[in-house]
């Protein structure tokens, strides 16, 4: 029998939501998708497809209620496949990153992030792998939900393009290596390359 994962991109559904900060776990596996060519529905509030990679089923799922809730969706497309937690992973932004700056845990608590937050609490657990990305801390507390809703500037775009890249990348690394690999690979800084 395949093993199977599941990959959720963590964002806001709605086309104007879709460049902002906080969406970046939706463009990572959304990417993912475009590369496998993932034929994606839309069914029980997810948008969700899969494909295989070599011998492993790999579900990615968006799921289409607003951030906060994500939880509401996610526990129960884990609970349907039947899935153990080390075989989930979470993709989402993160206020504490620098843009572009990319972190892979096995596990660990929110950090303030209120879809994780979510997810954490409908599942009853915290132990899932989780990808951030970077988006740079907001000005001012202040100015948080203005900040996570906002678009990448001009001088950040490449620097978020090159981070969804290696992630889109990373993600399969991690399901066919396993998280020491990827971990090793992803955690690393690296400089944007020059356009």
């Amino acid at each position: 029998m395949a093993e199977t994962w599941v990959v959720v991109g963590l964002g806001n559904p709605g086309e104007n939501y879709r460049f902002t900060r906080h969406n970046v776990g939706f463009r990572v596996v959304e990417a993912l998708a475009m590369k496998h060519e993932v034929d994606l529905r839309e069914k029980d509030g997810n948008i969700f497809g899969s494909f295989s990679l070599t011998g492993r089923e790999v579900f990615l799922l968006f799921p289409q209620t607003f951030m906060n809730e994500s939880g509401r969706t996610v526990a129960p497309f884990v609970k349907y496949r039947n899935l153990t937690l080390d075989k989930l992973l979470i993709v989402s932004d993160d206020l504490d990153l620098p843009v572009g700056r990319i972190r892979l845990k096995t596990s660990g608590g929110s950090g303030g992030h209120h879809g994780l937050d979510s997810i954490i609490t409908h599942l009853q657990s915290s132990d899932f792998p989780r990808l951030r990305l970077g988006i740079g801390k907001p000005p001012s507390a202040e100015e948080g939900a203005h900040h996570v809703l906002a678009s990448f500037s001009p001088e950040e775009k490449p620097k978020i393009e090159q981070a969804i890249e290696r992630s889109r990348d990373g993600i399969e690394l991690f399901i066919l290596k396993g998280a020491e690999t990827a971990m090793n690979e992803l955690n690393r800084d690296v400089e944007p390359e020059e356009s």
